[in-house]
């Protein structure tokens, strides 16, 4: 769709629930709102999902550079009032990530939260992006394709077809708007505004990043109090295409912290409990193996089950351990069984107790499940005690 927005006809993209909370996604320079396709279609279930082209972007008015993050802020908050928004939170990464700050600093009343993501307090050299902004108005943006790829992802995923789009993004950014995008940067410097902010922030950041290092990322945790810092591994500047999974289950954590009401709290309580029952170390790979296909499902597990059943104060966590391992060992659900065998290890339950339970499986269910369920149950002890 298209909104007015001052002097530009914006073309943006929206998903998710009208009433859901809101999430203004802010892209990089030389692509579109697409590089948050993955985050956009795993989030809209709970969020309103709004991903415009930057001026001078994709399907976005051109105007003459050059521009100033201050104007694109001003560009960002006409959109949100065009769709009604009074409030939302706020991603950006690279440029998105200075307009995003920038947004939070001029207008913290309409901001929530902030996830900032491969960005910095300043990108430099200005030297760089004014170079580039000659290069694309004199020769268009054939020349910078293959380097600027380079630094857009890692060198293992160059040839990768998600690059090749991205190729195709950059291609086809007019030249005058990454002109003057690119001018914007130069000009940048948002360390003593950014410094003010007083708001729930997330930080990502590639760990094969060269153009917003883990170095830029640190420093802008740093400048926000309270700012959480988190590393997505085998990916460069643009994770939310290289790395989507792992920078969508950042983004689904972060959020279910940041709103009220019963469902999220849900998930926030129900993400805490499975990260004691199961460990830190299981959720953070379950979480970064989450794709599209089993997003859904993780969130309705996480609310309904760790946050619906495993935080009723009915039971203890101890009996509800118990009672998961004998369902588990009597319904013949191998995988869930030793899982929860390995869990005993944060619930107290004991080599014992197990044994005790699997008997009872034994006289109500039979006894070759529980007689399969034992040697499952050893072997994953033993795993255990050669693994402190």
């Amino acid at each position: 769709m298209f909104v007015k927005a001052g002097d530009l006809d914006v073309h943006v993209q929206v998903s998710g629930p009208p009433g859901a909370p809101a999430l203004l996604l802010l892209h990089s320079l030389g692509t579109t709102g697409h590089i948050w396709d993955a985050q956009a279609e795993a989030l809209a279930h709970s969020w309103r999902m709004i991903r415009p082209d930057l001026r001078g972007h994709g399907l976005t008015t051109v105007t003459p550079g050059p521009y100033s993050i201050e104007g694109l802020v001003r560009d960002a908050l006409a959109v949100l009032d065009a769709l009604g928004v009074e409030r939302a939170h706020v991603a950006g990464i690279s440029i998105g990530g200075l307009v995003a700050q920038a947004l939070a600093a001029e207008a913290p009343a309409r901001v929530r939260s902030l996830m900032l993501l491969d960005t910095a307090l300043a990108i430099p050299p200005p030297a760089t992006w004014h170079e580039r902004a000659t290069i694309v108005r004199g020769q268009g943006m054939a020349p910078l394709v293959e380097a600027v790829a380079a630094r857009w992802v890692t060198p293992a995923a160059l040839q990768a077809p998600f690059t090749q789009g991205l190729r195709a993004m950059l291609r086809r950014t007019d030249p005058e708007g990454y002109a003057g995008a690119a001018e914007a940067i130069a000009a940048a410097d948002l360390t003593a505004s950014t410094r003010r902010l007083r708001l729930p922030t997330l930080i990502l950041v590639g760990d094969g990043d060269q153009s917003t290092p883990i170095s830029s990322a640190e420093a802008l945790r740093d400048s926000i109090p309270g700012a959480r810092l988190q590393v997505i591994p085998d990916a460069a500047h643009i994770p939310t295409v290289e790395r989507p999974e792992a920078v969508t289950a950042a983004m689904r954590t972060f959020l279910a912290t940041q709103e009220e009401g019963e469902g999220v709290e849900d998930y926030a309580a129900g993400l805490a409990v499975r990260k004691a029952v199961l460990g830190e170390a299981h959720v953070a790979r379950a979480s970064a193996a989450v794709t599209a296909l089993d997003a859904p499902f993780q969130d309705y597990i996480t609310r309904n089950v760790w946050g619906g059943i495993w935080t009723r104060p009915g039971l203890p966590r101890h009996t509800r351990s118990l009672l998961t391992l004998a369902l588990m060992a009597a319904l013949g659900r191998e995988g869930e069984f030793v899982l929860h065998v390995r869990a005993t290890r944060n619930t107290g339950v004991t080599p014992e107790e197990i044994a005790e339970v699997l008997l009872q499986v034994a006289a109500y269910a039979g006894v070759p499940v529980a007689n399969h369920a034992l040697k499952l149950a050893k072997q994953a002890l033993k795993e255990m005690e050669e693994t402190p």
